[in-house]
């Protein structure tokens, strides 16, 4: 007989608002990074993770999008970020969202024990390593939600040095936030523009040619103030580099 075709994992890729509205590229390189790692990828309806309104304490609209992505998500094998806030949303307050309901509590959970930030996918699920090239050196900036609600550190350093041509040059606090915080920089403008300011000195003293980081929230942030105080450091998502798809204008940039 045959032996059993294996049937490949089936990922449901959970964009973000922000990939979707600001920079697509973003999701067509983790498209394409699961592809090439022999994944199954579909795009299902989607809509906000409801960390916006969960952050602004409006409980009452944050259910209502975690049970539609849950609806929409949870027949996948596993579901993928590129964004380590928005999987912490997933991960860490959907079970928060819906403790002590019968029937979405679990749902919520089972959804999110097999949802990953994009680089933990890679690199702890799959055990992938991307054959990119980049020529160039590159800073690295650990976003606070991915760092801190989902331990994600090493693992995309990891599949950095995989690339290359890449040099890895580590700025000073790469762990510190950049300010960005998603409402924390329009309830409190100051403190966050004091904050990106310090941000924006380390990592144009790391030399580095390009800045990445895994969230495009804090990208953007980052990438905006470097551009005012005219600092010539290119901004792009490690998606990006880790799918050979860095040939476009970064981000900030004028589109060609």
């Amino acid at each position: 007989m045959p032996a059993a075709i294996k049937k490949p994992i089936r990922v449901g890729l959970f964009a973000t608002c922000l990939v979707d509205l600001m920079r697509p590229r973003i999701g067509f390189a983790t498209a394409k990074l699961l592809e090439d790692a022999g994944c199954a990828v579909e795009v299902p309806a989607q809509t906000c993770c409801g960390q916006p309104a969960f952050n602004s304490g409006d409980r009452k609209t944050a259910r209502e999008l975690a049970a539609q992505a849950i609806e929409a998500f949870e027949h996948y094998d596993y579901v993928v970020l590129p964004s380590g806030s928005c999987a912490g949303q997933v991960i860490v307050h959907y079970p928060e969202l819906f403790a002590g309901d019968a029937m979405w509590e679990p749902r919520a959970r089972a959804l999110a024990a097999k949802t990953f930030e994009l680089t933990a996918f890679l690199s702890d699920v799959l055990k992938a390593m991307p054959a990119a090239r980049f020529e160039g050196s590159v800073t690295y900036h650990d976003s606070c939600s991915g760092l801190r609600e989902l331990g994600i550190k090493a693992q995309p350093r990891k599949l950095l040095a995989k690339v290359e041509g890449l040099s890895l040059v580590e700025m000073k606090d790469p762990d510190v936030c950049c300010g960005f915080g998603g409402t924390f920089c329009v309830k409190y403008a100051d403190v966050s523009n004091k904050i990106v300011e310090k941000k924006a000195a380390n990592i144009a003293a790391s030399g580095a040619d390009t800045l990445l980081a895994g969230d495009l929230g804090c990208l953007m942030n980052m990438a905006g103030k470097l551009s005012r105080e005219g600092k010539q450091v290119r901004v792009r998502h490690i998606a990006e580099v880790l799918a050979g798809m860095s040939d476009e204008p970064a981000i900030g940039e004028p589109e060609r």
